[in-house]
């Protein structure tokens, strides 16, 4: 690649503007202009690009392309311009190589040029596919809800134990679509007053579909028996209260399977068998793809372990050195899933039976030879990516070796 034939644009991307800087590879400042984040703006910067150009091949080099950048990284693809994906890593540690710092859209903008200019054949090429980032909002989407809808049943909890001391003993999940009617019909003991056995459990089979009976009626009132106290101080307040997070819980509860439904649908578009592993499901598989993206940018599994944060890092000096865990780089969401993913293998069940015997003799040997348990859930995260990344790039189902053949090798 012969440097001096391009001209280098480094863009400094926000939410509203982008600021672009051109660079020769002289390092020699040829422009500059700010633009709005709208179609305008991207002929904007095409038209003065084409203007201060000359015989030059422009070459575009964006830290993101699948967030605010992603729109005009579209743009400049359509039109055949190279964009180049400048790794923020890069650009900061080009920011922070002189001797006085500054921070600013300009210089962030030329740092970012000056990057492309010397590393354009290393950087690899912007591919903003639709599909994987459209699976990564269905997968973040799912995520955020299930998380509010946990403080929300946190709050839940909260309010009806002062209504219902003994509300556990009611319904062995609190969440379930029954629970949730009932609660919301009979936020306090007070809406229960000359109210029968019969007539409770003719509402209870309606949300239940027949499950509860008369009897789940009868241990209710029981229970509500047991702890009758003197009604609090503005508890009619209160009874709002639990109506409302009863019928936004049952809200986030569509919201989510809507969101997995269509997980679903994007997820067998692509034809892999995750799910065929014990401890995945769609859900799972969804979060795995979507964290990874395309499998075929990685060339290998070590690849995919170190983008994963999973591989160790080697810090070694004047012949000496150690490997250390990698904490602070990798894809943090992808080390998550693959962690839980981790504690899924060597899962126990309510029998003592393993959920993956293969994993759990793995785990059991390692700690036995003197490693942690969290060291041990690292080595198999490490062997999970491994036989992740082939059933992605071979689309075949897993297969559960015999424990015997794996504990002789």
């Amino acid at each position: 690649m012969d440097r001096t034939k391009y001209l280098y644009v480094g863009m400094d991307i926000h939410k509203e503007t982008h600021t672009a800087v051109l660079l020769n590879y002289l390092e020699e400042k040829l422009g500059e202009i700010k633009i709005k984040n709208t179609l305008q703006g991207f002929h904007k910067l095409e038209d003065y690009v084409l203007k201060q150009k000359g015989e030059l091949m422009p070459v575009f080099g964006l830290e993101d392309v699948t967030h605010y950048g992603r729109t005009l990284s579209i743009f400049l693809l359509d039109r055949e311009y190279p964009v180049k994906e400048v790794n923020p890593s890069l650009s900061y540690m080009e920011r922070m190589s002189y001797a006085s710092t500054k921070k600013n859209d300009t210089w962030d903008a030329q740092c970012i040029s000056a990057v492309l200019m010397r590393r354009s054949h290393l950087l690899p090429d912007a591919n903003p596919q639709d599909y994987y980032w459209t699976m990564r909002h269905l997968v973040n989407r799912r995520n955020a809800l299930v998380k509010a809808s946990t403080k929300l049943m946190q709050q839940f909890h909260e309010q009806i134990q002062t209504a219902y001391p003994n509300y556990k003993g009611f319904f062995k999940e609190l969440d379930c679509r029954t629970s949730l009617t009932f609660f919301e019909h009979y936020p306090s003991p007070k809406y229960l007053e000359n109210v029968s056995e019969d007539e409770l459990g003719a509402f209870l089979r309606v949300p239940s579909h027949n499950t509860c009976s008369t009897n789940r009626a009868r241990k209710i009132l029981d229970l509500v028996a047991q702890e009758t106290t003197k009604e609090r101080d503005y508890q009619f307040a209160r009874n709002t209260v639990i109506q409302s997070i009863t019928r936004q819980l049952r809200a986030y509860q569509r919201e989510i399977k809507e969101l997995e439904r269509t997980e679903k649908q994007m997820y067998q578009k692509l034809g892999y068998q995750l799910e065929t592993m014990p401890g995945i499901d769609i859900v799972t598989a969804c979060a795995l793809v979507g964290h990874i993206g395309d499998i075929e940018r990685f060339q290998n599994s070590d690849k995919l372990a170190n983008y994963a944060g999973v591989a160790p890092l080697r810090f070694s000096s004047a012949g000496k050195g150690k490997d250390v865990q990698n904490k602070s780089q990798g894809n943090r969401k992808l080390y998550s899933t693959l962690y839980f993913l981790a504690i899924q293998q060597i899962y126990l069940t309510n029998k003592g039976k393993p959920r993956n015997p293969v994993f759990r003799a793995y785990f059991e040997r390692k700690v036995s030879e003197g490693k942690t348990k969290i060291q041990a859930l690292l080595c198999i995260m490490r062997k999970l990516v491994k036989i992740i990344y082939s059933m992605m790039k071979q689309k075949t189902a897993y297969k559960l070796p015999e424990i015997e053949e794996k504990i002789a090798c």
